[in-house]
């Protein structure tokens, strides 16, 4: 069934409903933009809110960057700015392939529509016409024929009429034979017309209007069929992008369950560890014996000993840590001099009965047992009573015990690592000033003297800072494992001078400090022992290992982690042959060991 011949006379039907299907587009269109402006502006917000929760960019130095739960909060927002990317790639996918398209297709069919519209009126004008060419035939053959019988009539009744001469009656007849033959000639125009426009109203109905009302047919079908993909495109556009958004899913859940609140309490210990022993009893001091004695040893009245002193403050408790130390410390006056001198019998005069108090203390702070390093290190510690920020000293002074050993290995690790690459560099350069001893058509070996002397002098800085930072690590009771090197420097004149240091602090000194910490040992230093693993990893993707620190890596490869990510998104990794370096921690499946 097709509308040229079931729906013959609706040509306004017909024309309506295309019209309100050509608007359906246009309307869903429209709500397709609406859409991705929806998902524009939604992940927009997204990633304002991801950015505004993640602020800066955290450092590995900072306190909270190795805890699990912020690292998970950290791959929470990450996974939420790439689920926002998703969206946006929704919203653009639908701009492309739906609204684009659909608009143009839209004027496309609508320049079709008018063009078959246009067919129509053009048929409808043309049988139009050739009726009116019907019409004025048929009149005029109707006012020609009742001419013709009028003439008709007269000349017969001319004939009949016995007054009438002969040549009346001729011209009568002639008259009416005349009108006789205009009324056939018109009879039979208007014949001719007659089948002329029963030919073209045939035509217009059985061949030409069917042909265009089924065209009309073809093009609402097609834009049907065309508006139900964009249907589905609607859906398979969100469909495309729900693997990777389920897979933003599962790394927040995975996020989640990495969290080990085990470890980030280990975490905290490690990082805020100060060293310091508890403090211990304080110990009873006897002053009785030293204040009773009789009134009668001076003129003034009796003083107050150091007991009675004391138990103004017996509700004062002194505390090292807490702020209660200021108020402890801050309720006595300080003193510009020194406690008078006692009698021999012990007994404080009574003339310097303001100094009893500091007296007391002092004797008290005798019978204290020394619980940590000096009270100098305390006072530059963050639980100074008067909250002024500490000083930071080149030799981590102002930390703990504990955290400045840690604060010192870790500049002995960085300094050992520049010096490797200082000392690598050197030995390039001897290299490639030999060859060009060798071979002067490569180069003159005079144009290196200024980057060796350079590599020289680099060498020697981080040597001495190397020498330094190991010192004040024995200071702090550290071990001074530094990083091993081998250290290649080459003099002026191209040779090799070989230092190896083995990064030990050694207590037998010499004058020269800056040769005091370095020993030369065997060339077997590979064969110590290696750092134990602390879990395993599992290569996801191909990892060239082209940068200097990295190391390549198959898809499927496992690997031993020797150090795990420190927030800076690397994981120190080896294999079983006992090659060590840096991989991406997103570039494996990590799992340490409990």
């Amino acid at each position: 069934m097709d509308w040229g011949t079931e729906l013959w006379d609706q040509y306004d039907i017909i024309e309506k409903h295309t019209q309100s299907g050509l608007e359906l587009v246009e309307k869903y269109v429209k709500f397709v933009k609406e859409r991705t402006e929806i998902e524009q502006n939604y992940a927009k917000q997204l990633r304002n809110l991801s950015k505004k929760y993640n602020g800066k960019r955290s450092s590995k130095d900072e306190p909270d960057c190795r805890l699990s739960s912020y690292q998970a909060f950290l791959d929470v927002l990450n996974e939420m700015n790439d689920y926002a990317g998703q969206r946006e790639l929704i919203a653009e996918n639908m701009m492309m392939n739906i609204c684009i398209d659909l608009t143009k297709y839209l004027q496309e069919i609508k320049q079709e529509r008018k063009t078959y519209l246009m067919d129509a009126k053009k048929a409808q004008q043309n049988l139009e016409s050739t009726y009116k060419q019907l019409d004025s035939s048929k009149k005029r053959f109707e006012r020609e024929w009742r001419e013709a019988e009028r003439a008709a009539q007269y000349a017969e009744k001319t004939d009949q009429d016995i007054n009438a001469t002969k040549a009346d009656v001729e011209k009568a007849k002639q008259q009416a034979h005349m009108r006789a033959h205009v009324a056939e000639d018109c009879k039979n125009d208007y014949a001719a017309q007659l089948q002329k426009y029963n030919k073209e109203q045939n035509n217009f109905y059985f061949n030409e209007m069917p042909l265009i009302f089924n065209k009309l047919q073809d093009l609402d079908e097609r834009r049907v069929r065309k508006l139900g993909q964009g249907y589905i495109l609607f859906s398979d556009t969100e469909k495309q992008v729900m693997p990777i958004i389920g897979k933003c899913l599962e790394g927040i859940t995975k996020a989640g369950t990495s969290v080990n609140e085990r470890n980030d309490s280990m975490v905290i210990i490690e990082q805020n560890k100060s060293g310091f022993e508890r403090p211990g009893d304080l110990d009873f001091e006897d002053f009785s014996q030293a204040i009773n004695r009789t009134s009668s040893d001076t003129s003034l009245s009796t003083p107050k000993g150091p007991m009675d002193l004391l138990a103004k403050n017996r509700g004062k408790n002194f505390w090292l840590f807490s702020k209660r130390s200021k108020l402890a410390t801050s309720s006595f006056p300080p003193f510009s001099s020194p406690p008078a001198p006692s009698p021999a019998n012990g007994i404080p005069s009574p003339k310097f009965g303001r100094d009893t108090l500091s007296y007391c203390l002092k004797e008290i702070n005798k019978t204290v047992k020394p619980r940590i390093s000096s009270f100098r290190t305390l006072r530059r510690s963050k639980f100074t009573p008067d909250k002024v920020m500490p000083t930071v000293t080149e030799d981590f002074t102002h930390l703990p015990p504990e955290q400045r050993r840690k604060k010192l290995q870790h500049k002995l690790d960085e300094i050992s690592k520049e010096l490797q690459k200082e000392v690598d560099q050197s030995e390039a350069l001897g290299k490639m000033k030999d060859v060009y001893e060798k071979n002067p058509q490569m180069g003159d070996p005079a144009s290196l003297a200024s980057q060796i002397t350079q590599t020289t002098q680099n060498i020697e800085r981080f040597r001495a800072q190397l020498g330094k930072y190991e010192t004040w690590l024995a200071e702090a009771g550290g071990r001074g494992d530094t990083l091993r090197y081998k250290s290649h420097a080459f003099n002026n004149n191209g040779s090799h001078d070989i230092h190896s240091p083995d990064g030990a602090h050694s207590d037998e000194s010499t004058p020269d400090t800056s040769q005091a910490i370095y020993a030369e040992f065997d060339d077997d230093f590979e064969d110590e022992e290696l750092t134990a693993p602390i879990g395993t990893c599992t290569a996801m993707y191909n990892f060239p290992g082209a940068s200097e620190g990295t190391i390549s890596m198959q898809e499927g490869e496992e690997l031993e982690v020797v150090e795990g990510d420190k927030g800076d998104g690397w994981t120190r990794v080896r294999r079983n042959n006992g090659d060590e370096g840096y991989i991406p921690t997103s570039y494996a499946t990590i799992t340490l060991f409990k």
